[in-house]
């Protein structure tokens, strides 16, 4: 089959500006693209159709506007498709286990297209999204990581905390959605003491780390072999807490954390990855995170523009014939 005439799956909610600037240079070069959020799409028309049999597999995307052959999909990018809550006419278990049916038969079909490269595909997604498993992938690549207690013991807490010269900070352990009175909360990255730390440490695993005395962070985004760093100078302990205050411009990426960037993808079998870091007075780059799917489009203009390309290149290329 020719590469060429074989289309681009984008699995993402219908307001994300950050696949419409991967989308666009897509468009520029031709390339067949069809968009869908399985969580909402699939209960406003969509139809999404499976076959397995001995010798072969077939299947079929139908949206208003597209039929697509499944077999015949060169790539598939994992972008951030709404959650599979089941159809909203539904209540309670009723809509509960149309949910989880979607997510293992909708979300599975979508994770097993034959001959698709996925960016990235959705399971190896979920393994790297694990914080501990993220730590101890960073030890085994060659990263500095901090030094990090994950427990739900209070007195272990405590004791950690008080070794720590130059602070702790708590970071939640998932993005958990959380309100209050009804209004969404975030859960920032804060300095925390030891005083501060109760037995509601009991109630969940809870992540406390050495603060870093950094001199800056740096964003580092991965696009297979490709390496986008960016600096980020912020008044704020998380330059996320308040984006406005923060100012970005390109940074080279040293060798050695090139180097264990690679280690790292290989680990997980990634091919983007949004690696964290906090950068000391002496130049160590210390290891904080690295989000499998994380935002780009907020870097300086030059960075998106390339970062949106070297997707696309991944994308149209597909998996190497």
């Amino acid at each position: 089959m020719n590469t060429r005439s074989r289309s681009v799956l984008v699995l993402t909610n219908s307001s994300d500006v950050t696949a419409d600037a991967v989308l666009r240079v897509l468009a520029a070069r031709r390339v067949p693209v069809v968009r869908l959020d399985p969580g909402t799409d699939l209960h406003a028309g969509a139809s999404l159709t499976a076959t397995y049999r001995t010798g072969g597999q077939r299947g079929t995307l139908r949206t208003s506007s597209r039929e697509l052959d499944l077999t015949a999909v060169r790539s598939v990018w994992i972008r951030r498709p709404s959650p599979y809550a089941g159809p909203p006419d539904l209540d309670g278990q009723d809509r509960r286990f149309a949910a989880s049916q979607a997510f293992w038969g909708a979300g599975g079909i979508l994770a097993s297209l034959p001959g698709a490269h996925y960016v990235n595909h959705p399971w190896h997604n979920r393994a790297a999204e694990c914080k501990p498993s993220q730590l101890a992938a960073a030890q085994r690549c060659g990263f500095h990581v901090p030094h990090t207690l994950i427990t739900n013991d209070d007195h272990t807490a405590r004791e950690f905390t008080t070794h720590q010269a130059g602070g702790t900070v708590y970071k939640p352990l998932w993005n958990t959605p959380y309100s209050v009175d009804g209004q969404a909360q975030a859960a920032w990255v804060r300095e925390v003491r030891s005083h501060e730390i109760t037995e509601a440490v009991t109630a969940c695993p809870h992540m406390f780390q050495a603060r870093i005395p950094k001199l800056f962070d740096t964003r580092v985004t991965a696009v297979g072999e490709r390496l986008f760093g960016t600096r980020i100078d912020s008044p704020d302990l998380d330059w996320r807490y308040r984006q406005d205050r923060m100012r970005c411009s390109p940074i080279e990426v040293p060798r050695p954390v090139s180097e264990s960037v690679a280690r790292y993808l290989a680990i997980f079998r990634l091919t983007f990855g949004a690696f964290d870091f906090a950068v000391t007075a002496d130049g160590t780059w210390h290891f904080l995170e690295c989000n499998p799917n994380g935002q780009w489009a907020w870097q300086p203009t030059e960075t998106t523009d390339r970062i949106a390309h070297a997707i696309a290149d991944q994308l149209e290329r597909g998996h190497d014939e």
